[in-house]
């Protein structure tokens, strides 16, 4: 499946993450942000490439592991990321659902 997010065409599941990561940059974040009606700041940047880098080290993410991150604490994680923190960060991010996510 596809769909064009930020002037480019995306491959994306059914749930609308993006299946291939080579595709995003952060023109296509913040697109995926302002669907999620969140407006990016730093500290959001900062999140987004922690998980990105977690991904990529093929570790398996969680509400949990990000609140011991030392990175961010679950009060915040939810604070940047209101509705279902750890859905909505890797959808920006532009990495798969994570499986402890339902």
């Amino acid at each position: 499946m596809e769909r064009t997010i930020a002037g480019k065409t995306i491959a994306v599941n059914e749930e609308g993450y993006m299946t291939d990561f080579s595709q995003w940059d952060e023109k296509v974040g913040e697109a995926l942000a302002a669907e999620a009606n969140l407006t990016l700041t730093p500290r959001h940047w900062e999140v987004l490439k922690y998980l990105q880098n977690e991904h990529k080290n093929q570790v398996a993410l969680s509400i949990r592991r990000v609140g011991k991150s030392g990175v961010v604490d679950i009060k915040e994680f939810y604070a940047l990321f209101p509705n279902a923190p750890l859905k909505t960060a890797t959808k920006v991010a532009g990495i798969p659902k994570p499986a402890s996510c339902i």
